[in-house]
């Protein structure tokens, strides 16, 4: 099993070491380009003018010595967004690369040939700080969203890594898992992983699948069960036959319904690029247009066009677009970490604004994944409900069974007890204040002929719950129904959602009984029972082909191909590495209730977003025709330090409109 996926580790691993190593080039590039960055400021004649301090700093080729390191920022500080350009147009996509490549490349070109002899002006400043912001904004973006996919990886890690083999000697030996072939036979201790698909040909036990089929009730496993390779053994010693390893196993179909799920998964333009294309657009035309109508209409010369063209695309590409998103995405994914949300994708936390349905995996989700006790039934006056619990919980505490366990913690009081016994796949008898007490499954009932009629009990098993009855002197005294306990939150959860106009769903593995009566207690609007795991992707597919934006909630290795085929995957923390690594965003605490919340972030979120590029961009209205020259004939012509303030300026109503949305939500 280990090596058939190593080939996938290797390449998930890959793609994280990659990211990681983006991310801290784009944290070099930036303050080493910033170092370079105050030299270029200081010797920059515009700069030099506007402090007057051109007498003191200016010196015999200080122009070549500002060229020198100007030409160093662009190529190491550009690289990135040179070479982001060159991608673009290979997929004739453009987007924020393209636009900083044409405005750095621009001032650059157009100020190296200043520098070597064209009248006009130098913008080798504008191009480091625009180089610098760019480098910023594209570090705190990378920064904020890092946490590649790692859910193959994930995946592998639930098998064990040796299995207890029975030697054609009859010894046992622990071998690798890659060394199981079908047809061995394995031994599995209690509470040890099953090392791979087959089936039990010696012992009983009860297995733990949750993790796997979403499953909340431990499975009882004889002589001829079936078991699935991951999932935890319970408290019998059991001999397995191997069927299933490497690729053929369900472990492995896991995987392959993840790395199709997340292969098949758009990738939607983030707003800052969609605004970046038009940019572009405009930045283009408008510099043509400029030198079109300088040169041709208005008779000025070369040099004046150049500069007026110049100064329009250079203007175009903001400072504050750099940071609009960026900046944004910073304090909401710092907003998030205080609330117990970490945001992993942030395309698919934008497109959180918009969900219209909500997918809820029962266990573990919308419950706590554990059994409990939900009803005590008394079928006797002699008898309180508090007594018949003590009673059953008393001889319960001796037991390893996780129904024994879940009625043994539903009692603070146990009573001393004598003579313990389990009776095998039926439950378990003691002597308790002197009695007879017998704690049995329905089986036990009808192997004796005893035969129960009460309301209250078939209404219970209506609702798929599990039901253990007492025995006290051999009379039957009462009955105790288990269930996967429903979170407290969830109701309200369902309710804050819909109160929003969200369709709330749930999928599970479990009987249609119990989704029915989860479905009910909490107040979804649709639930699917009964769904297997390699299932549940397709039916979010089935759910989004209604033209419905959906999320998945889940907490499960078997909800990790749902995770990433929805439009948001949302994991629950608490659960399983697997459904952590293969949501976009993950909830810390087990409280469904943070989906609405995580929800209306994502809405405010937005609205500064569109916010920030509306002031990042919409300077340009005024500043683009001014730089233009639409006004030169009544004496105003926007000069390139001008723009620098306006530019400034945007920067700054970006910082403190992004910092708003802090301060909004604390």
């Amino acid at each position: 099993m280990k090596e058939s996926m190593n080939h996938e580790n290797m390449k998930h691993e890959g793609h994280g070491e990659h990211h990681a190593h983006m991310v801290e080039d784009f944290k070099k590039r930036f303050w080493i380009s910033l170092i370079f960055t105050f030299p270029i400021l200081i010797l920059s004649p515009l700069i030099q003018n506007i402090l007057k301090i051109s007498e003191v700093l200016s010196f015999n080729g200080s122009l070549y010595v500002l060229f020198g390191l100007s030409t160093f920022v662009y190529f190491y500080g550009g690289y990135p967004f040179l070479k982001g350009f060159s991608n673009e147009m290979k997929t004739k996509k453009p987007g924020m690369m393209t636009l900083i490549a044409i405005a750095i490349s621009t001032a650059y070109l157009y100020s190296s040939i200043v520098v070597f002899g064209l009248e006009g002006k130098i913008f080798f400043w504008e191009l480091a700080t625009l180089i610098d912001i760019m480098l910023l904004g594209h570090w705190i973006e990378m920064k904020s969203i890092m946490g590649a996919s790692k859910a193959l990886e994930e995946l592998a890690k639930l098998m064990p890594s040796e299995a207890h083999k029975i030697m054609s000697d009859g010894t046992l030996k622990d071998v690798p898992l890659q060394e199981l072939q079908p047809g061995d036979i394995v031994v599995v201790k209690p509470g040890e992983k099953i090392p791979a698909d087959g089936v039990v040909i010696e012992g009983e036990t009860s297995i733990n699948e949750s993790m796997l089929t979403g499953e909340s009730k431990p499975v009882p496993k004889k002589t001829g069960s079936m078991v699935i390779g991951a999932s935890v053994n319970g408290e019998g010693s059991v001999n397995v036959k191997v069927q299933k390893t490497g690729k053929d196993s369900f472990l492995s179909q896991v995987i392959d319904l993840v790395k199709e799920a997340q292969e098949s998964k758009s990738k939607t333009q983030d707003l800052a690029n969609r605004a970046a294309v038009w940019l572009t657009i405009i930045a283009l035309s408008g510099g043509a247009i400029t030198f079109f109508v300088w040169i041709v209409l208005m008779g000025k010369d070369i040099a004046f066009a150049l500069e007026r063209t110049v100064t329009v695309m250079v203007i175009t590409c903001p400072h504050a677009l750099g940071l609009a998103v960026p900046l944004v995405v910073a304090v909401s994914t710092a907003i998030a970490a205080k609330n117990g949300f970490l945001i992993r994708e942030r395309s698919a936390f934008e497109r959180a604004r918009n969900l219209q349905a909500v997918i809820f995996d029962k266990t573990g989700t919308l419950t706590e994944g554990r059994f409990g006790v939900t009803n005590i039934i008394r079928l006797s006056i002699d008898f309180t409900e508090q007594e018949i619990l003590e009673y059953a919980a008393s001889v319960e505490l001796h037991s390893e069974h996780p129904i024994a366990k879940a009625i043994a913690t539903a009692s603070d009081k146990h009573i001393k007890i004598e003579e313990f016994k389990a009776i095998p796949g039926k439950g378990a008898e003691a002597k308790v204040n002197g009695k007879h007490v017998m704690v049995v499954s329905p089986g036990f009932l009808r192997e004796k002929g005893i035969k129960v009629e009460n309301k209250k009990i078939s209404e219970i098993m209506s609702e798929g719950k599990t039901v253990v009855y007492i025995l006290i002197d051999g009379e039957l005294k009462g009955a105790i129904g288990l269930a996967d306990i429903i979170r407290a939150e969830s109701k309200e959860a369902v309710a804050k959602l819909k109160e929003m106009g969200i369709k709330c769903m749930m999928l599970t593995g479990d009987n249609k009984q119990v989704a029915q009566w989860v479905s009910k207690e909490v107040g979804l609007d649709e639930y699917f029972a009964e769904v297997l795991p390699q299932e549940k992707s397709k039916k979010v597919k089935e759910i989004q082909s209604r033209n419905l934006v959906v999320a998945m909630t889940g907490d499960g290795v078997n909800d990790a191909p749902a995770l990433v085929q929805s439009d948001v995957g949302i994991a629950i923390g608490a659960g399983t590495d697997v459904a952590v690594e293969s949501a976009d965003i993950v909830l810390v605490r087990n409280d469904p209730r943070d989906v609405a919340t995580i929800i209306s972030l994502a809405k405010t979120t937005y609205k500064k977003m569109v916010q920030n590029l509306a002031w990042a961009t919409g300077y340009n209205a005024v500043a683009i025709p001014l730089a233009a020259g639409v006004l030169y004939s009544n004496g105003i012509l926007l000069d390139p330090a001008m723009g620098a303030a306006l530019m400034s300026l945007s920067t700054v109503i970006v910082a403190i409109n992004a910092k708003l949305l802090r301060i909004g939500k604390q």
